[in-house]
């Protein structure tokens, strides 16, 4: 374990009033954090990572569901000082490259669980999904099928922040004072049988409903006005819940009789989070593009990227032939220090079996997670792989949510903080959890053991307030 830190009291305070000073925090109630302060972390090391205050905390999120080899791995350190040394930056515009963009592509072609023809090169999750909607509108129209500008997105689901991905988004907080959505999004029901499915039925049965439900959807619309539809194998921010068995196998044919382009979005489930390389593979589906971020470097160094199958490519590529060239890009696309650092940590996956490790732990992980559900608070604890949530409810019979104003999650989450584990307060109280993909079987029990008392702490609170 790290020294503890050499930040003082005074020093602590200061740091605190310079963040309150310059700092505009995202994804943050800024009525509560100048109550309290910033958490200032100071240091990582595997999956925990240590408060200037002094205190260690198991990071249950991985961050931002994203550092999957945790934190520390010299190699990757190392990886990118070498890369900073030989060729600190380049760009692949104009016909340009450089060897770590080339090796980049040719090993994710060689992992993705579908044909891939190429890959293009962005920064975020949020840029790969924008740059997918793009390139969608302009297959669209390089196939004379100029009316195909609609984009199916669920309730709930989470594509990323810019002015397109924020409209495929399906979380009200993200649109409000924004003017989004745009209208190009059509929605759709997610698929959480915990709070959709009928009294009485299966989960295959609840499936079939809901492809139902999307083929009325694109009748209603109009076939040829749709041009792909998004989504996650797990969805997260939404509420890291699991889609019900048969799902993906009853919504996929009803997207192949329309001509519907289908995008996965493997931001967060991509390189081992469910147990296997990526979660279409644990769903059993096959898209035709797929946008990766997040553990695609360990989040390291900031990438993603888009998977085009070889038709699209070939269809992107004639009309970029047609017009003089494919004119989207960002700088920073295909970086080559953070394309090194993503070929090494995709060698480490491989080289030390990172989701063998997780399929091996994985029963533990869900198993503390399940019995969650005794808990007074929780109504429902799934999960898959080292990804899961619980979801805090004022009556489990009724399986009735707290109200909202009431801020349970919120307040959760803080409670969890205090002791030693940082989690994710998302919507309708669930508390998620994404820890590193090296956890260890005895890392997972502490950090399971620190959620109970944060839970607990949270069932006293509920019970002095009068809302439990």
């Amino acid at each position: 374990m790290p020294p503890v830190s050499n930040f003082t009291t005074s020093d602590l305070s200061e740091l605190r009033a310079r963040d309150m000073a310059s700092l505009l925090h995202p994804f943050t109630n800024l009525t509560t954090l100048r109550q309290t302060g910033p958490l200032v972390i100071d240091r990582g090391k595997g999956v925990f990572v240590y408060g200037a205050d002094g205190k260690d905390y198991v990071e249950a999120m991985g961050g931002l569901w994203c550092t999957a080899l945790g934190w520390g791995e010299e190699e990757l350190v190392e990886t990118a000082a070498e890369q900073m040394r030989k060729l600190s930056f380049s760009h692949i515009f104009g016909g340009k490259s450089h060897e770590p963009a080339i090796a980049l592509a040719e090993k994710l072609k060689e992992m993705a669980p579908f044909p891939v023809g190429k890959v293009f090169f962005a920064n975020s999750g949020s840029e790969a999904n924008d740059s997918q909607i793009k390139l969608m509108w302009y297959a669209a129209n390089a196939r004379g099928q100029k009316q195909r500008k609609k984009i199916i997105a669920r309730n709930r689901a989470y594509h990323g922040v810019t002015l397109a991905s924020a409209s495929l988004t399906g979380l009200d907080a993200f649109h409000k004072s924004f003017d989004l959505p745009f209208d190009f999004t059509v929605r759709v029901d997610y698929p959480h049988y915990y709070r959709g499915a009928q009294p009485g039925e299966s989960q295959e049965q609840y499936s079939a409903r809901l492809a139902a439900s999307l083929e009325a959807t694109i009748q209603r619309e109009g076939p040829d006005t749709i041009a792909a539809m998004f989504v996650e194998a797990v969805m997260g921010a939404g509420g890291a819940m699991v889609p019900p068995r048969g799902y993906f196998e009853a919504i996929t044919p009803v997207l192949k009789k329309y001509g519907i382009f289908l995008v996965d979005d493997e931001v967060i489930c991509g390189f081992g989070r469910t147990g296997n390389a990526f979660g279409c593979q644990t769903y059993n589906f096959q898209p035709d593009s797929m946008s990766i971020a997040k553990a695609l470097s360990s989040a390291y160094l900031p990438i993603s990227a888009v998977l085009l199958s070889p038709e699209l490519v070939e269809i992107i590529e004639e009309e970029a032939v047609r017009i003089g060239g494919l004119w989207h890009a960002f700088t920073y696309s295909a970086h080559p220090v953070a394309a090194a650092v993503a070929v090494k940590t995709l060698e480490i996956y491989q080289r030390r079996d990172i989701f063998g490790h997780v399929r091996k732990v994985a029963p533990v992980f869900q198993g503390r997670l399940k019995a969650l559900e005794a808990h007074p608070l929780v109504g429902e604890a799934d999960g898959v792989g080292l990804i899961g949530a619980v979801e805090m409810v004022a009556d489990k019979a009724s399986k009735r949510n707290f109200e909202a104003a009431k801020g349970v999650g919120t307040r959760c989450g803080q409670f969890c903080q205090d002791e030693g584990i940082i989690v994710r307060a998302l919507i309708n109280d669930r508390i998620a959890l994404c820890p590193p993909l090296v956890i260890t079987e005895a890392e997972i029990n502490e950090m399971f053991d620190r959620l109970e008392r944060g839970l607990n702490r949270t069932l006293d609170w509920a019970r002095r307030e009068g809302i439990f």
